[in-house]
């Protein structure tokens, strides 16, 4: 089958292990067989197979854990659920005790970011049974403000069009709405952006991503949660950041280095929104640094 970087999102279905979230089943994965646990959580509107070339590069070391969010890639699609990030964040506990995880390194992107806040605010509260030793984050809308919605997820957005926009999107509307959030570094994987398609389009998933933007007016309801969640974790972070994403970008990180002076920052220039797949190696790099602590 050759590396991760180089499965289809079919091939990655085929290995995934379906688990009970309280919610709606997510399919979960192992890849690696390494000592060391690595949790990624995966953005919008993508799947785990985004994690793939960091898995091939940190294989040896830990294995990386990955689930599709309830509404994404493999997992269930339930017409009419209430998604919510509680949710997610309570289908990756369900991950963690399916797969007798007991500490790990978060790593995450894009919307993996709010339920990873979240798992951060319950830890906080003592209610969290993993130990998360540390956290690598990649471009997401950690402070709320600051979220950039697309056209396309802004026309999503509108409660009038958007089940319409939806219903209508096709593969080609898809990669144009990728490839504005691209950067310079390499040029757009057209296979990748398939298999983010494919992914996305599985299960009739395509046709509810206005429903999975749920995420967007979330981080504004629990900005304070979650903001004070970043700000007053003691772990070892990690941000691993391209500057030309027009979502969550340059505009983003600043605010990031002013407010977590501690927290290691490395900022792309020619990277846009997919550290993971324009990057893979400074992502390596940062989940190597944090499985050393």
């Amino acid at each position: 089958m050759g590396t991760y970087a180089e499965m289809t999102f079919d091939d990655l279905a085929a290995t995934a292990r379906m688990v009970a979230s309280g919610g709606p089943d997510v399919a979960t994965y192992a890849m690696g067989d390494g000592p060391g646990s690595v949790t990624y959580l995966h953005g919008f509107p993508s799947s785990a197979l985004d994690v793939g070339p960091v898995a091939d590069r940190i294989g040896d070391l830990a294995t990386v854990v990955a689930l599709d969010f309830p509404g994404f890639g493999a997992s269930d699609k339930p017409v009419g659920h209430p998604w919510s990030i509680a949710g997610c964040a309570d289908a990756v506990e369900a991950m963690w005790a399916d797969r007798g995880i007991t500490s790990t390194v978060l790593e995450c992107h894009d919307y993996g970011v709010s339920p990873a806040q979240e798992l951060l605010a319950r830890r906080a509260e003592g209610r969290l049974q993993v130990e998360v030793t540390g956290v690598v984050w990649h471009n997401g809308g950690i402070y709320a403000d600051l979220h950039r919605p697309t056209l396309g997820q802004q026309l999503l957005l509108d409660p009038e069009r958007g089940p319409e926009v939806a219903a209508a999107m096709t593969e080609e509307l898809f990669s144009g709405g990728i490839e504005v959030t691209w950067g310079t570094r390499r040029p757009l994987d057209e296979l990748q952006v398939h298999q983010m398609w494919s992914a996305m389009n599985a299960g009739g998933g395509a046709g509810r991503a206005h429903e999975l933007l749920h995420y967007i007016a979330e981080r504004r309801e629990f900005a304070p949660r979650w903001r004070g969640a970043l700000e007053g974790c003691d772990l070892p972070m990690w941000f691993v950041w391209g500057d030309l994403d027009p979502v969550s970008g340059a505009h983003m990180i600043e605010r990031v280095q002013a407010t977590l002076p501690d927290a290691v920052v490395v900022r792309m220039a020619d990277v846009g929104h997919w550290p993971t797949l324009e990057a893979p190696d400074e992502c390596a790099d940062a989940v190597r640094a944090a499985l050393s602590v």
